[in-house]
């Protein structure tokens, strides 16, 4: 399994970060997201699961998945870091699934780059289910035109879980943060805005003075 490590000088956690459904680690948008954390002093390991590495489409099981997760988070750990976990939609959920089957050692919270709730035009929260057996801190980062993500069932489903689960939401952004251009915003803007976010988390869930 692929991965790769971009841990800045002042690191001070590490954020193991899987990719979504249709596009590996190398994604621009991974890439973005990685360099705006390493600027603010947050490591990543990102990695690919196994249909991505052979070129495929359509993603492993689930229990290979889940697997995948916890070897990356096992080589994360050798970085002497605290750590967070999750990622881009598929990525984030097989995460939170792996998660909720047995804790993930080490990992302090999960963060989600667009939680996927459901396909396009079928509405339910059912995907969402097994994070009442998540016993971390949860962030979920939702653009309001995110169709995998109606707000008010993002925000049904985050109200659910108590203070667990922190909600932050990009104005504007679909299920990739990308906006429309009448907004105004470059998307370097939401990038720095999700990292930004990110890091004030995480540093709530550290003990004080440790960032």
């Amino acid at each position: 399994m692929a991965d790769m490590l971009v841990r800045p000088p002042n690191a001070w956690v590490l954020y193991v970060l899987a990719h979504g459904a249709g596009a590996g680690m190398r994604h621009r948008f991974l890439e973005a997201v990685a360099a705006s954390l390493a600027a603010r002093g947050v490591a990543t390991l990102r990695y690919q699961f196994p249909y991505m590495d052979k070129g495929g489409r359509r993603p492993d099981p689930p229990r290979v998945l889940e697997a995948s997760v916890r070897a990356a988070v096992e080589r994360a750990a050798a970085a002497g870091l605290p750590l967070s976990a999750g990622g881009k939609s598929l990525g984030g959920r097989m995460t939170s699934s792996a998660a909720a089957d047995s804790p993930l050692p080490g990992v302090r919270g999960l963060v989600f780059l667009g939680f996927p709730l459901h396909p396009p035009g079928q509405p339910g929260t059912r995907r969402a289910d097994h994070l009442r057996q998540v016993n971390v801190p949860m962030l979920f980062l939702q653009g309001t035109r995110d169709p995998f993500a109606p707000v008010d069932l993002i925000t049904q489903v985050c109200q659910g879980l108590g203070p667990r689960a922190t909600l932050h939401l990009v104005e504007g952004g679909d299920h990739s943060f990308e906006v429309l251009k009448r907004s105004g915003r470059a998307p370097d803007d939401v990038i720095g805005e999700l990292a930004d976010t990110i890091v004030g988390w995480a540093r709530a869930l550290l003990p004080a003075g440790a960032a």
